[in-house]
């Protein structure tokens, strides 16, 4: 049986899909007949590579900051206009900047935090309260966000990550209570390490071995496994899975 469904008439609307994970997201949406609204921050040269790389036509490219309450806003407006309704949105964009709190100074460190806590988690939440409200007239819909293993491993290096990815979580558990009446369903995708160009100085560094060392895999996901895990969550008969997080990290972390 094939657990991946067929999406074709569906728009699908993906956060950060100039490249890693976004990007392989959307080319698998697009294989299943999807039309894609691909979001870009500021890689305008990575996010046309990545719309010229999917299957199928009418695909489009969005800008916009999501830090920007006005910004999410317009994003949402702009991509129904264009392409007429939301099914699935997929909360991928993300920051992840270094603040060891025994080295940085206090600006600094809260400057880490208000950027970090605005993009992962102010801009997501934005994001999907813009997204629901055509969701809920429409009576259906499905929302992935994706997390991380920091939410429940910690991330010592950059505590502001972690944080917002577990407030992302519980947002997400809050949402799916939420929504569900409305037909709305939320997910979440909690990868550990995966071998994108945002972690490649880690995984491919001086720290690479120790860190393919933590899954008893030997290795790293692959963008393409987070991808299809979402693919699968957007497909229907999966309504019984809201509020679930879903892990993907190869057995690197284990939660009790």
């Amino acid at each position: 049986m094939n657990f991946i469904g067929d999406f074709t008439g569906k728009v699908v609307l993906i956060t950060g899909a100039a490249r890693g994970i976004g990007r392989e997201t959307a080319r698998q949406f697009a294989a299943c007949g999807a039309r894609l609204a691909l979001h870009y921050r500021s890689s305008r040269t990575e996010a046309e590579a990545a719309h010229a790389s999917l299957d199928g036509q009418s695909h489009a490219l969005f800008q916009a900051d999501l830090t920007s309450p006005a910004e999410a806003a317009r994003l949402v407006e702009e991509v129904l206009a264009e392409m007429g309704r939301i099914d699935v949105l997929v909360n991928n964009a993300a920051v992840f900047e270094l603040h060891r709190i025994a080295e940085v100074g206090y600006e600094e460190w809260q400057s880490a935090w208000r950027r970090t806590i605005d993009a992962n988690l102010i801009g997501a939440a934005n994001l999907i309260y813009c997204t629901s409200q055509h969701m809920i007239a429409q009576r259906s819909g499905r929302i992935i966000n994706i997390s991380s293993r920091g939410a429940f491993r910690g991330e010592p290096e950059a505590p502001a990550y972690g944080a917002s990815k577990a407030a992302l979580n519980a947002m997400s558990q809050s949402l799916a209570q939420a929504l569900a009446p409305h037909n709305v369903f939320v997910y979440v995708i909690a990868p550990g390490f995966v071998d994108t160009e945002r972690v490649a100085w880690k995984v491919h560094g001086p720290q690479g071995d120790a860190i393919r060392e933590q899954s008893p895999l030997g290795r790293v996901a692959r963008p393409e496994e987070v991808a299809r895990t979402a693919l699968f969550l957007a497909s229907e008969g999966t309504d019984f899975l809201t509020g679930c997080i879903v892990d993907v990290n190869g057995a690197s972390y284990l939660r009790t």
